[in-house]
């Protein structure tokens, strides 16, 4: 019996570690297209994860809303601060500074 309860969150553990993997890697392209339609520059080419909680998809559904951070320059001599929200896989928002884009 406990040796099915430790596997079971091993892969619990596994199912968490890769669907948040392929949640950044649609977060950093998100960031990205928002950086290249506003002609920003994405600073380090990547994002940070800031918080993560549960929330309900548009089906009533439990998921996970992750708010991830970048930075990005607008002159190439200063840093600002940007987020993506994600609610599952799905990009809800992504901020530039005061701009909202979805």
């Amino acid at each position: 019996m406990i040796e099915l309860v430790v596997v079971a969150a091993l892969g619990a553990l596994a199912w968490f570690w890769l669907d948040s993997l392929k949640t950044r890697e649609i977060a950093i392209a998100a960031a990205k297209r928002a950086c290249t339609i506003d002609a920003v520059q994405l600073l380090d080419d990547t994002v940070a994860m800031a918080s993560i909680r549960l929330a309900r998809n548009s089906q009533g559904q439990v998921t996970l809303r992750r708010f991830y951070r970048f930075e990005f320059s607008d002159t190439g001599d200063n840093r600002r601060g940007g987020v993506v929200l994600m609610l599952g896989s799905t990009v809800e928002n992504v901020r530039l500074g005061n701009v909202w884009m979805v």
